[in-house]
């Protein structure tokens, strides 16, 4: 798909000039009445509606009086093929992976299967106003040539990588070291770089590879060190524990990554709750990054995740949602549970580090910084419109907002799917 014909899209654009973790009323930047000039797919301008009108007469206007314009939302770390089973009653990780997620894996199989639920969670990701994500595949080479097709379909900027695992899954989802290897490369070779699609090597997670597939996802990634590299890195104290008894010779669960090849810029790990210091240490030292997945870690039970704790160690971090562990595709529900998470940890999260977390903070998890995640000259035009009256509820504690953090507190709390008024891929609405 090409980019669309240039357009002014009226609004109150939003914007982050620094990093809300620093100073979040400095960081946090606005205009009350103004637009977004989108040329060529990319943001050509930002400022006052009236200035922008008036030197751009003949462009297509598109009007969100009224509605907060912003980077669309990065999800930083989510299962499409559990799309289906989300909400899923009654299983902590390890009884999860078994009850619902293999058995929904298995039907990936089949490439129709797997496009068609390519195109139902990416349809479903665009309603929720997200515009970019981490994705897992599954061990089936196809369910990842289904999902980067459908998402070049509607030309998202996404990552997503085969799962690999040779260990302790069910047979029919099962692969080895040399297959692991060689199917990420040949999909590698065929999607990484075409279009807007990045590659993502992804092991599951220690317990379900073997020593030999983890070396081998070390030494791919080593021969394609511009692509990423996700997996999961402790999530629950039953995982935890099954880890340090299988990898007894290594010093913690991130240790048995780091022993592998599998812990540099671009890494990118789901959950890490319950991280011992130098594993802390470590993931600053590293650049590699967290992804934050607060509705699925209440959901299974997982414990409470210490961002302050990590942003004061210097450890990146963005937002996941975590389907089908996660309860929510919607990033507006996803930052209402990290607030509470926080509050339970004794620390407030200010609205402005939680957009910030979900929208410029997930785009450096995943290296699309200089492309996408904020409102910038030069940046691709991949935005949403919020609307702070898309309820009845919302529309009565909006009206009372005193600041731009109130009515975005407010959006983060009470908002759902129903606040996306419009989502725009390269400037060409494609939801809301």
């Amino acid at each position: 798909m090409t980019p669309s014909d240039p357009c002014l899209i009226l609004g109150h654009p939003v914007w982050f000039d620094g990093d809300p973790f620093d100073d979040p009323l400095t960081a946090l930047r606005d205009e009350p009445d103004g637009a977004v000039l989108v040329q060529g797919g990319r943001i050509a301008a930002v400022g006052p509606a009236a200035r922008l009108r008036a030197s751009h007469p003949r462009v297509t206007v598109i009007d969100h009086a009224g509605h907060i314009l912003m980077a669309g939302f990065v999800d930083t770390h989510v299962h499409y093929p559990q799309t289906h089973i989300i909400a899923s009653y009654g299983a902590q990780l390890l009884d999860w992976l078994e009850r619902y997620t293999f058995p929904a894996e298995a039907a990936f199989a089949d490439p129709a299967h797997a496009r068609a639920v390519a195109a139902f969670f990416l349809d479903e990701m665009l309603a929720n106003g997200t515009t970019s994500a981490s994705v897992f595949c599954t061990v089936h080479p196809g369910s990842v040539d289904a999902f980067f097709t459908e998402a070049a379909a509607r030309d998202l900027r996404v990552a997503a990588g085969k799962v690999l695992m040779d260990h302790g899954v069910p047979d029919d989802l099962r692969d080895d070291a040399q297959s692991a290897y060689d199917d990420s490369a040949a999909l590698i070779a065929r999607w990484h770089g075409r279009g807007r699609a990045h590659y993502a090597i992804t092991p599951r997670f220690a317990l379900t590879s073997s020593p030999e597939q983890l070396a081998a996802a070390g030494a791919l990634w080593a021969a394609h060190p511009d692509v990423l590299m996700q997996t999961h890195l402790s999530e629950n104290h039953a995982e935890i524990a099954a880890v340090a008894a299988r990898f007894a010779d290594l010093p913690d669960y991130l240790g048995v990554y780091e022993h592998h090849g599998l812990l540099g810029p671009g890494a990118n790990f789901g959950h890490g709750i319950h991280l011992r210091p130098r594993e802390i240490a470590r993931l600053a030292e590293s650049g590699a990054a967290i992804a934050h997945c607060p509705t699925s870690n209440l959901f299974i039970g997982s414990g409470l995740f210490d961002l302050d704790g990590l942003r004061r160690h210097g450890v990146r971090i963005g937002l996941g949602s975590d389907v089908g562990g996660g309860s929510s595709l919607s990033m507006l529900v996803t930052m209402r549970a990290a607030y509470e998470v926080a509050q339970l940890r004794g620390v407030s999260l200010h609205p402005a580090q939680a957009f910030w977390l979900a929208t410029f903070g997930g785009a450096t998890t995943l290296r699309m910084d200089t492309q996408i995640g904020n409102l910038r000259p030069g940046m691709e035009a991949d935005l949403i419109a919020l609307d702070p009256a898309a309820t009845k509820l919302l529309a009565a504690r909006t009206a009372r907002a005193n600041s731009l953090a109130d009515l975005l507190f407010a959006l983060m709390i009470l908002g759902d799917e129903r606040a996306v008024a419009g989502t725009y891929v390269r400037g060409r609405r494609v939801g809301g």
